[in-house]
């Protein structure tokens, strides 16, 4: 070919350090053409066996190789950070800038004109997105797909969803400990992340609608052989996308940013969609205010009839035409000026492919689930900056409620108290939970939709009006009030809530009020003294001095921006 690729600053070198760069390379049984100007294709693999969401990832690496070398590439596979949401502490969030770090590092550094990124846990799809859009090169996206539904005693369950429900159940003794773990199983049965519309299926929702995959890849199942179909047409869309220069800047427009917030509306993600959207357009240098999720997305109708909203799981969307029948009820809200990584808009991507095979799972635009459904931002003298509330997944009866606050200081303090008989709670309290922020915690955890109390839930009690300035699991359910902004921690005036205020929320008006005069707050802030750092060195304490609010992202200050795929410097 005659465009001058990147990676012949490596392998083109006709001096010292081309002996190095290609020498090196050929102690892996490399012929002397493949370093003869061809695509060199990198792909990063987030597989690890303590990511289990990601550990059939190696079948998928392979795949794409195929698809590379079919289109006349040269495949590398090169590993970076993996971050698996269900084992890592204290919670996978605090690392996904330090995993965007090394995909950006390790992409910019290496003689690579492409890159494939393989994800699938919640945080590995925003992490690789994030440092990938820093270095600016052609980009696809291989999702690894979500599980095969999970069947216990005759009912569907899905993962995560009904993992808040077995703890309820084994709570009031509705479950044994046997029972749940055989339970376990069931719910996690085959390779794969989450099946519900839970964060890491609203990742695999998000890169297909900003149209960093193919067509269709957000909902095949792991576990389906069309998967690996995918992500060999991946590999061999990526060599062409090299050719064409058709690089990830030119698809992350903010447009494309628009339409995403919109198909998530209609789909049912997860809120933390919000954190992530955020950081990936700071990276591309797209201004995304938290506002723009509830003016764009806040009355877009829920198509998708998925848990935690509804009652199917992402199998049954795949096999009922998945996320393109959901472009297309869209189509009349959708930008058509936007391009995916195929080149086409999406509306010339599904083309053929828009019938809906059960109107059970996916609904029309007309006849939706619920008429608005997109994540509403709430604002007012608890959250200056703003707070989030999932709808879809909330109690209606709680949309307009005025409570007495339950404060728990800590999350220690919260699992000591709160099965405590003795504690002065009643459904109609609001619970509070102060410094699970980005800076608190550290690193924002999933635990804004507190278990309630066992003597409420004894009484019959789903549901609570619960705040915080943590996310929640995309599984989760309830009426939680979250990403709290300023947070707690930096003295945000969650920090100066006591038991007894009363906490007005009142979604319709998009509001969330202290009923606290602005002398006694001030008061409050002039004896309020911060929490001691969890950490005074390494990543920790690098990550709490610099990371954003929830409310721009929660990326590192410095990370803003791009910087490019140019590297000046050679190392011998």
């Amino acid at each position: 070919m005659s465009q001058k690729l990147r990676s012949h600053d490596w392998f083109g070198r006709k001096d010292k350090d081309g002996i190095i760069y290609r020498s090196w390379m050929k102690n892996q049984g490399m012929p002397n053409d493949m370093f003869d100007g061809r695509p060199v294709i990198g792909i990063c693999n987030t597989f690890s066996e303590l990511t289990p969401c990601n550990a059939h990832f190696r079948d998928h690496a392979e795949a794409v190789k195929k698809g590379v070398l079919e289109a006349g590439g040269f495949p590398v596979e090169f590993p970076i950070m993996s971050l698996g949401e269900t084992l890592l502490k204290p919670t996978a969030m605090l690392f996904r800038n330090l995993a965007s770090m090394d995909a950006e590092e390790s992409i910019r550094g290496n003689p690579i004109d492409g890159v494939v990124l393989l994800t699938g846990c919640d945080k590995t799809t925003p992490s690789t997105v994030m440092g990938a859009a820093s270095v600016g090169l052609p980009t696809i996206v291989v999702p690894g797909g979500p599980m095969l539904n999970g069947h216990y005693k005759g009912q569907l369950i899905g993962s995560g969803t009904h993992v808040w429900k077995f703890d309820e159940d084994m709570k009031t003794g509705k479950m044994t400990q046997e029972e749940c773990e055989f339970a376990e199983s069931c719910m996690s049965r085959s390779i794969g992340h989450c099946m519900t519309m839970g964060t890491a299926s609203t990742m695999a929702c998000m890169v297909e609608s900003l149209g960093l995959t193919l067509s269709g890849a957000a909902a095949i199942p792991a576990a389906d052989s069309r998967k690996k179909v995918m992500a060999q047409l991946s590999g061999r869309r990526i060599v062409e996308m090299v050719k064409e220069d058709l690089t990830i800047d030119k698809i992350l427009t903010k447009e494309a940013f628009e339409n995403a917030i919109k198909v998530n509306a209609a789909v049912g993600g997860s809120s933390n969609f919000i954190i992530h959207l955020m950081a990936i357009a700071g990276r591309i240098g797209v201004n995304l205010e938290l506002d723009d999720f509830d003016k764009l997305g806040s009355k877009i109708p829920l198509l998708v009839n998925l848990m935690p909203s509804g009652k199917f799981l992402m199998e049954d969307f795949y096999y009922a035409g998945g996320l393109p029948v959901v472009l297309n009820e869209l189509k009349d809200h959708l930008h058509k000026n936007v391009i995916t990584v195929t080149g086409k808009n999406h509306h010339e991507n599904i083309k053929g492919n828009t019938d809906c095979y059960n109107h059970d799972v996916i609904t029309t635009y007309e006849k939706p689930l619920i008429p608005e459904a997109g994540c509403v931002v709430v604002k007012g003298n608890l959250a200056l900056n703003g707070a989030v509330i999932k709808p879809s997944a909330a109690t209606p009866a709680l949309m307009k409620h005025t409570g007495r606050a339950v404060v728990f200081e800590s999350i220690e303090d919260y699992h000591a108290r709160v099965d405590n008989p003795d504690l002065d709670i009643d459904e109609t309290c609001v619970m509070v939970l102060k410094y699970v922020g980005p800076v608190g915690y550290p690193g924002m955890p999933e635990v804004g939709n507190m278990a309630l109390p066992k003597k409420i839930l004894e009484k019959g009690i789903k549901d609570m009006v619960r705040i915080s300035d943590g996310r929640m699991s995309g599984t989760a359910y309830g009426t939680a009030v979250l990403h709290v902004s300023p947070e707690s921690a930096i003295g945000g005036n969650l920090a100066l809530v006591q038991n007894g205020d009363m906490i007005e929320l009142d979604v319709a008006n998009r509001k969330l009020h202290l009923h606290v005069s602005d002398e006694e707050l001030a008061k409050r802030k002039a004896e309020w003294k911060p929490p001691k750092p969890a950490a005074d060195r390494g990543y920790v304490s690098l990550y709490i001095k610099h990371v954003l609010g929830a409310d721009k992202g929660a990326d590192l200050d410095f990370l803003q921006g791009s910087s490019g795929s140019v590297v000046t410097r050679d190392s011998h």
